[in-house]
């Protein structure tokens, strides 16, 4: 019998690691956090008072807050309220909202206080198209920005994909049918397949554009903020999305900007401004409101859900659907928005507070450009034994981190899974059995073209339905799903591989899992610059002892 050694090891560096300075900050704001929030929640001192609308009429159901902390309650159907709990003496700013309501507030509240009136105005439930934009970041110092009053958020979203979707050149690559460069002539491109339209692309790159002109608004002539694409002042007019009760999904053929509730405001008349933000208690009444929805997947799902031409192609919304993360309370904004521990202001100097860092969106909207978030998503083991004449290999990749599949969304992303077996002096093992990567992964002949090697691979594959070319990422031309075998939320995918025993020595199996953007092939005509990214790495090593001799006769035939 062979004496076997089986070994299984898991991958190596997917865990995040912080930067050591954030890190400190971040333990160092939640300190001062906690010892402001124990000073502010200890005492017996009681603030009493009413809510009301704009005609002094009593509000039930509002949320009456001590600003920035947990002490909050709901008012009556009189309108009354009452916080308890307060310290006696120290200032506290009073807050209410209500849905449908601006915030109010009412500052220099020195417990024990009463006969506190907080007056909340209804916000608009119409939309101005005349409205313009507010850019995030503009050189005139003139020119009201987001920045000017946040300007760390602001910083830390120039840095993601949507800040970029106005300007981002692989996106006009596929658009335009040219290469990263902008030379002509390298396909696939929409405005080469769609001559003399420009598609509705705007409403999910750039809505702002996109929500008044949703299939005449050609991406190559954004200006002012929606250069930025999809910048903030949009995502912040947001008041609702349109989902189907039946599905609970976007409608059919309205993406992005069209699947969406806009409230533009006014700047001429008292209703100047209105941002649908994360708080209810916010320091601006006079523009800002609280949105339950903004902390929602559902909020994302306008861009993140939609086919074409029948085939569906953005899917992470519906992934996470059908996943079991809505039950345990983790929506996108949790992975891809998650609070940096360090901001405890959104505004410092310009009217924000002070509040538990924990509670803070980063907007870092972490993503395919940050590494150690994708290397999160995956793990892998890898098992190995000798059995017979070969070596059986087992390697499981189980999507431990993401929220729905991976990859997800954009077809022409893949993984791809490479496997190698080495004798002990790192000579190659013949396959014997088992997967092969696909073609789609390289056959250039490069150490970047893993196409018939052993491994796998893993994509929502298109195929056209004109000339039957696959893999394509031209979805805006009728295409089929030839093939889907991405890895869903929590699922595990297992595949089995057999390689050639050595007459003895160590055998070691090596496995990795890289992430691609887009088809090796297509990524080289289109010039797409971005480096395969190692998402997991394992190996796994077989003791293979010596056995006895083997006589070998010759079998004869009798024909």
């Amino acid at each position: 019998m062979d004496d076997e050694l089986s070994t299984q090891a898991r991958t190596r560096g997917q865990h995040w690691r912080p930067v050591a300075l954030l890190v400190a900050l971040g333990v160092a704001a939640l300190l001062i956090w906690a010892l402001r929030s124990s000073v502010l929640a200890q005492g017996t001192a009681t603030v009493t008072g009413m809510v009301v609308d704009e005609q002094g009429d009593p509000v039930a159901g509002a949320t009456v807050r001590i600003q920035a902390t947990a002490n909050s309650t709901l008012s009556a159907a009189d309108g009354t309220f009452a916080l308890s709990g307060l310290a006696e003496g120290i200032t506290v700013t009073v807050s209410a909202w209500k849905h449908t309501y601006y915030c109010a507030k009412v500052e220099g509240v020195v417990p024990p206080a009463h006969g506190i009136t907080l007056s909340l105005r209804h916000y608009q439930t119409d939309d101005n198209p005349a409205y313009e934009w507010m850019p995030p970041i503009d050189p005139d110092p003139v020119v009201g920005t987001c920045a000017h009053c946040k300007s760390y958020l602001t910083q830390v979203w120039l840095q993601g994909a949507h800040a970029r979707a106005g300007t981002n050149a692989r996106f006009f690559s596929m658009y335009n049918g040219t290469d990263v460069a902008g030379n002509p002539g390298v396909p696939p491109g929409y405005m080469n397949d769609f001559a003399g339209t420009t598609g509705n692309c705007a409403t999910c790159h750039a809505p702002g554009a996109g929500l008044d002109a949703p299939y005449s608004t050609n991406m190559n002539s954004l200006a002012g903020a929606d250069v930025f694409g999809v910048h903030c002042d949009f995502c912040h007019k947001v008041a609702d999305v349109y989902l189907n009760p039946a599905t609970s999904l976007p409608y059919p053929n309205m993406p992005g900007a069209l699947s969406m509730d806009v409230r533009r405001p006014y700047p001429e008349s008292e209703r100047y401004q209105l941002f649908f933000g994360t708080f209810d208690d916010d320091n601006v009444p006079e523009e800002d409101t609280y949105l339950p929805l903004e902390k929602k997947s559902q909020f994302c799902a306008p861009c993140h859900q939609f086919s074409y031409w029948g085939t569906p192609i953005y899917q992470s919304f519906a992934e996470w659907l059908a996943s079991g993360y809505p039950a345990q309370g983790i929506e996108c904004q949790t992975c891809h928005m998650p609070p940096d521990g360090v901001m405890t202001n959104v505004a410092p100097g310009k009217g924000g507070v002070e509040r538990d860092p924990s509670t803070l969106p980063s907007h870092l909207d972490l993503g395919v450009k940050d590494p150690e978030f994708m290397q999160r998503t995956v793990s892998m083991t890898v098992t190995a034994a000798s059995s017979g004449a070969g070596i059986d290999v087992s390697v499981a990749i189980t999507n431990v981190f993401a929220g729905h599949h991976v990859p997800t969304d954009y077809p022409g992303r893949n993984m791809i899974l490479v496997l190698s077996a080495t004798d002990e002096k790192g000579k190659p093992l013949a396959q014997l059995g088992g997967p092969v990567v696909p073609d789609w992964g390289g056959l250039a002949g490069t150490e970047l073209d893993y196409g018939r090697q052993p491994g796998k691979g893993y994509a929502k594959v298109l195929r056209d339905a004109v000339t039957g070319a696959w893999p394509v990422v031209s979805y805006w031309k009728q295409s089929f799903i030839q093939s889907d075998n991405r890895i869903a939320a929590g699922a595990c995918d297992i595949s089995q591989y057999r390689f050639a025993r050595p007459a003895s020595g160590d055998v070691t199996i090596e496995a990795q899992l890289w992430f691609r953007r887009l088809f090796i092939a297509q990524a080289r005509e289109k010039g797409w610059d971005t480096p395969d990214l190692l998402m997991a790495a394992a190996e796994a090593m077989v003791a293979v002892a010596p056995g006895p001799p083997r006589l070998y006769l010759p079998v004869m035939v009798k024909g």
